[in-house]
């Protein structure tokens, strides 16, 4: 019984700590990928569709792990890449305190760090 036991809390140890990995590598990805596009979005007119439909992939595996709050706070960001693109474009000079105003992964961010402190341990 004991073995038995233990073998159990192993297992889902390692359930637990394989879902924390894989959502840190999803929340890693959609961060870089966001970032890009954002920076892109400030001084492009044309946006980039495929690595959005990256990024809106990214979004839809979100949907499948993911609490709401997360996903809520991820299409935000991406429709805000969006209007972002469909802006006009900011100078360097404009960047330093367009940036100190808007941080467009905050959010996303913050949602993420609450759900990996919400998920059991065991």
């Amino acid at each position: 019984m004991t073995g038995w036991v233990t073998r159990r809390r192993r297992v889902r140890e390692r359930h637990h700590a394989h879902a924390v990995a894989k959502r840190e590598k999803l929340y890693r990805s959609f961060v870089e990928e966001a970032s890009r596009l954002y920076a892109d979005a400030l001084t492009c007119d044309k946006s980039e569709i495929p690595a959005l439909v990256n990024l809106y992939a990214l979004i839809g595996r979100m949907r499948i792990l993911s609490d709401d709050e997360v996903v809520h706070a991820a299409e935000r960001a991406g429709r805000l890449i969006i209007e972002t693109y469909l802006a006009p474009n900011t100078s360097f000079v404009d960047l330093p305190g367009f940036m100190e105003e808007m941080d467009p992964l905050r959010e996303f961010g913050e949602a993420c760090r609450r759900e990996m402190h919400a998920i059991p341990s065991r």
